[in-house]
């Protein structure tokens, strides 16, 4: 089960910490702070964009890292639940399900293992195990909670995207 755990932290956590870089600095061939702020903001009616931007690319960095290293038990899991869940509902649930065809596959998955490594914890293989850490469930439970209210809040605060330019047809 240990290893089972550490392989999900390791794969999903870099990946989704990796993710979040191209987010936020253009690295792995991403669009960087701007790009993806005019994307959110623009496509999405993420407002202020800044603010979803910044709030959107630590939740994957730091979220990623913390579940690649198994370090403050459910933290980093949760950051990256938010973050899938507000990109499977807002940008790929209107595709359907499949990858292929821009849906919600890739981000429910990831979402499904960000949820079962945050109860089941980082496992024996992890920096917590090392040094002995363990993340209180009361305050686990605030970070949640309060993660959850993000989520809501950047939904239920969007405004209708801007248009986008369309390319004129020879």
């Amino acid at each position: 089960m240990d290893t089972a755990l550490l392989l999900l932290r390791i794969v999903v956590g870099l990946y989704i910490a990796a993710h979040g870089a191209q987010k936020l600095f253009g690295w792995f061939g991403g669009p960087g702070f701007t790009g993806t702020q005019g994307f959110l903001g623009g496509m999405f009616g993420f407002r202020p964009a800044w603010l979803w931007t910044l709030s959107l690319g630590l939740a994957e960095v730091v979220g990623g890292l913390l579940t690649a290293l198994g370090l403050f038990g459910p933290i980093g899991p949760v950051a990256i639940s938010a973050a899938m869940l507000v990109a499977t509902f807002v940008v790929h649930w209107a595709k359907g399900p499949w990858g292929s065809e821009g849906g919600y596959e890739l981000t429910l998955t990831n979402l499904a293992i960000a949820v079962s490594l945050a109860v089941a914890g980082p496992g024996a293989y992890s920096l917590d195990a090392l040094f002995g850490l363990t993340v209180p469930l009361s305050v686990s439970e605030i970070v949640a909670v309060i993660t959850l209210l993000g989520v809501i809040v950047s939904v239920v605060t969007r405004q209708s995207p801007v248009a986008q330019p369309q390319p004129k047809a020879a």
